[in-house]
């Protein structure tokens, strides 16, 4: 699927040599032509990379123009100079572009615990600097250029008319494990030419991940350099979008971003599922969220689908220690569209097609239903690999 490049950007993705293989691009740059606004929404972790609390000073904003995103360093955990190399970082990238040094935002993710190798990273800006597109292969390069462990690029985007003006939304992420609720090892930039408030450009990021980067879990371990970052260029022209119109753009902002999150469990490290959680029936929306994150993070039920076993009990059980009041003879179960589990008793059903279902396709629907409320919630995460294990104990060694 091709996705158009939102009007008043430029991109850029090249091997700066953080990572060792040259085939692997390592260092992103996006510029704006003009003072964009920009929003973020950061990991509520509180041990944070040096890039978290450069953007976290600076966002919202109306006067940001670039953003410079390395991977395979986290510069995360390296004290004062770590704070230093960040501020350098978006330093240089304003130069390279014709900014002011304020006008620019930071993303890391990679090894924790190593400084940045800034000789590489600088060189790298400057390269970046010189290739700057508006195709989408630039996008593609972009995209490229901020994986870790991704097995693929991570792109999504919509374009809308709205007031006989068409807006685009693109965004890019990555993230394929240390993947848990409330962020996860992942960034995500999402650009946009529509006009935008600053409030509104905040208000509306901190609803769409609420409601798609907190719904995923590969592993449950929330990390510290998770970042979303929204920049709108503004170069749809007209005045900042209000009322119907910025509903309009919030509901793109949304179905973008869950693509781009329902992606990353879908290259979840080692994973050979998929699981699309649905809770229902809750009293409210954070009761519905606190037992789909147990359920989703549950190794037993992880491990369960990961072997194709319509093991019920340890969903259910998961839900029981989520925290949560419910009525538990309240609760219907189902497995790929087979009910298993109704009103707290358990229904027959034939074992080996449910399992045949599970081992047969790569994405697992589960449903679990209660009779407390009207909250629901849907979430992603997968299943729990022995390849999972020997990648993450092989990652830095």
């Amino acid at each position: 699927m091709s996705h158009a490049v939102p009007r008043g950007f430029r991109l850029a993705g090249v091997h700066s040599g953080v990572k060792r293989n040259r085939a692997k691009l390592d260092l992103s740059l996006v510029v704006s032509d003009r003072p964009a606004v920009a929003a973020g929404v950061y990991t509520q972790n509180r041990v944070v990379a040096a890039s978290v609390k450069h953007n976290r000073a600076r966002t919202p904003s109306e006067n940001i123009r670039v953003v410079v995103i390395n991977s395979g360093n986290a510069n995360a955990c390296t004290g004062e100079q770590g704070d230093r190399d960040a501020a350098e970082m978006g330093r240089v990238a304003a130069e390279a572009v014709g900014a002011a040094e304020p006008q620019a935002l930071v993303m890391s993710t990679g090894i924790i615990g190593e400084l940045l190798p800034m000789d590489k990273i600088t060189a790298g800006i400057r390269q970046a600097a010189e290739v700057l597109g508006d195709d989408e292969t630039s996008l593609e390069n972009a995209a490229r250029g901020i994986l870790t462990t991704d097995s693929v690029h991570k792109v999504a985007g919509r374009e809308l008319e709205l007031s006989g003006r068409t807006i685009r939304v693109a965004g890019i992420a990555k993230g394929a494990a240390m993947i848990g609720p409330n962020m996860a090892t992942m960034l995500c930039l999402v650009m946009t030419d529509a006009p935008l408030a600053a409030g509104d450009a905040q208000q509306a990021l901190a609803g769409v991940v609420d409601e798609t980067f907190n719904c995923i879990s590969v592993d449950g371990h929330m990390s510290t350099n998770d970042s979303v970052l929204l920049v709108a260029s503004g170069a749809a022209g007209g005045d900042p979008l209000a009322g119907d119109d910025l509903a309009a753009f919030r509901q793109a902002l949304l179905e973008s971003c869950t693509e781009l999150a329902r992606a990353i469990p879908a290259d979840g490290e080692g994973a050979t599922h998929l699981i699309t959680l649905d809770v229902e029936g809750c009293e409210n929306v954070q009761a519905a969220r606190q037992i789909a994150r147990t359920v989703a993070n549950s190794a037993l039920v992880k491990t369960a689908v990961a072997g194709a076993d319509p093991n019920w009990g340890r969903i259910v059980s998961a839900a029981g220690y989520a925290g949560v009041e419910f009525d538990p003879s309240g609760v219907d179960l189902a497995i790929n569209d087979h009910w298993l589990y109704r009103q707290g008793v358990p229904v027959e059903f034939d074992e080996a097609a449910v399992s045949q279902s599970i081992r047969e396709n790569r994405d697992t629907h589960i449903v679990l239903r209660f009779s407390d409320g009207n909250a629901k919630v849907r979430f992603w995460t997968t299943d729990l690999t022995a390849e999972y294990v020997r990648l993450n104990a092989d990652y830095h060694t």
